[in-house]
């Protein structure tokens, strides 16, 4: 599915109702916090022509605690709505009001969205259609 239509599919769905989907793996630091693995190389080919001897097959991506928390709640089934009223109960002293919450987090599931680190669950269903 192109740019286009998946911006058409997004224009119409109210942010907070969608569910988004992980498309990256991820691994746990020592301090419970999430890097996100991000494959240097698309294909076999190029991985295997270009891709050193000794190092990793993968880009660590580092996020920090809220973004590790979110990260942890993006599961394909919690709508955006419940992912930030989850992290409300989570942080009630960090994030007092609730526009606050459901802005910082649709802003950093956009920035995933636009880096092709996660996709969204309304999306994937018609591009299958």
């Amino acid at each position: 599915m192109n740019f286009f239509q998946r911006r058409k599919i997004l224009k119409k769905v109210n942010f907070l109702d969608l569910h988004p989907v992980r498309v990256l793996q991820h691994e746990v630091r020592d301090d419970g916090e999430i890097n996100l693995l991000m494959p240097r190389f698309k294909n076999r080919l190029s991985a295997s022509l270009f891709q050193p001897p000794k190092k990793s097959h993968f880009i660590q991506i580092k996020l920090d605690h809220f973004g590790s928390q979110t990260w942890i709640l993006i599961d394909g089934v919690s709508s955006v709505t419940d992912i930030c009223n989850a992290l409300r109960q989570q942080f009630p002293d960090e994030m007092k009001p609730l526009e606050e919450t459901e802005e910082r987090v649709t802003k950093f599931l956009s920035l995933l969205y636009q880096e092709r680190y996660i996709s969204f669950l309304e999306i994937d269903k018609n591009a299958t259609q």
